[in-house]
C-alpha cells in the first residue's frame, strides 16, 4: 500500500482474484508446455465471475463513511435549528421587554396627568368655594381685606386687563374700597368723583368693592381709553385719569 492513498479492502480482494486468474493462466500455458492437465475454461469463467462479484458489494469501511458524514449532516442541521431558535426566543423577548417598558412608562405618564389633573380640579375648587365666600360676604355688607377685595376684581376683570387695572387701583386707592379724598371728595377703589357716580352700578356703591369693581372696569373701557390698559397708559402719561 502506497502512503496518502488509502486502498479498499474490495481492491486488495479483486486484485488478489485477479491476480490468481492469472497465475493460472499462466500454469495451464506451462501446463501445455509440459504435457501436464490444464485446468477447464470453466474454473477459469468461475474466478472471474466471482471476482466481478466481490467487487460489487460495499465494504464495511465505506458504509462506516456513510454513515459519519451523515451523521455530520444531521449534527449540523440541528445545531442550526437550535442557533435559530435561541435568536428567534431571544428577539421575541426583546420585544416583548420593550412593550412592557411602554406600557408601564405610558402608565406612569397616564398616573401623572391624573393626578395633575386632581390637583388642579381641587385647587380650583378652593378658589371656587373662597370667591363664593367673598361674593356672599359683600352682598351682605362685610368688611373686606386687601386680598379679598383682589380675589373679587380677579372675577370680574379679565384676565388680560387685571394688570392695568390693579395698577390704576394699587396708585388711586391701595385697594381701600373705603378710601375718600378729603380734598376733592373722590371715593373708593378707582377713586370716582363724585363717588355717587358709582350709583349707576349699585345702589350699595359705598361698601360693596364688587360694585365699585364693575363701575371702574365700565369706565375704563369707555370711548376714552378702550380698556384697563388704555387707562393705564394714560395715567402713566398724566398721573390721573
Amino acid at each position: 500500500m502506497l502512503e496518502g492513498h488509502r486502498v479498499s479492502r474490495i481492491s486488495v480482494r479483486g486484485f488478489a482474484v485477479a491476480s490468481a486468474t492469472a497465475v493460472t493462466t499462466v500454469g495451464a500455458v506451462v501446463g501445455v508446455a509440459s504435457g501436464e492437465p490444464q485446468p477447464s475454461n470453466d474454473n477459469i469463467e468461475t474466478t472471474a465471475s466471482d471476482a466481478t462479484l466481490l467487487s460489487d458489494i460495499p465494504t464495511g469501511q465505506q458504509a462506516q463513511v456513510q454513515t459519519s458524514s451523515l451523521t455530520q449532516q444531521a449534527e449540523a442541521q440541528a445545531a442550526a435549528a437550535d442557533a435559530f431558535a435561541q435568536k428567534s426566543a431571544e428577539e421575541s423577548a426583546r420585544v416583548q421587554a420593550a412593550k412592557d417598558a411602554q406600557t408601564k412608562k405610558s402608565a406612569a405618564e397616564d398616573k401623572a396627568e391624573a393626578a395633575k389633573k386632581k390637583a388642579e380640579a381641587e385647587k380650583l375648587a378652593k378658589e371656587q368655594d373662597s370667591s363664593s365666600t367673598i361674593s356672599l360676604s359683600a352682598s351682605a355688607g362685610g368688611s373686606y381685606t386687601v386680598a379679598e377685595v383682589q380675589a373679587i376684581a380677579r372675577q370680574i376683570v379679565p384676565a388680560d386687563q387685571f394688570q392695568c387695572f390693579s395698577n390704576i387701583v394699587t396708585r388711586e386707592s391701595g385697594w381701600n374700597y373705603k378710601a375718600q379724598n378729603a380734598s376733592s371728595g373722590a371715593y373708593g377703589l378707582v377713586q370716582a368723583l363724585p363717588g355717587s357716580k358709582m350709583s349707576s352700578a349699585g345702589a350699595d356703591w359705598q361698601t360693596n368693592p364688587a360694585t365699585q369693581i364693575k363701575w371702574g372696569l365700565n369706565y375704563m373701557s369707555s370711548a376714552k381709553y378702550g380698556s384697563p390698559c388704555g387707562a393705564w397708559s394714560f395715567w402713566q402719561a398724566n398721573h390721573w385719569y
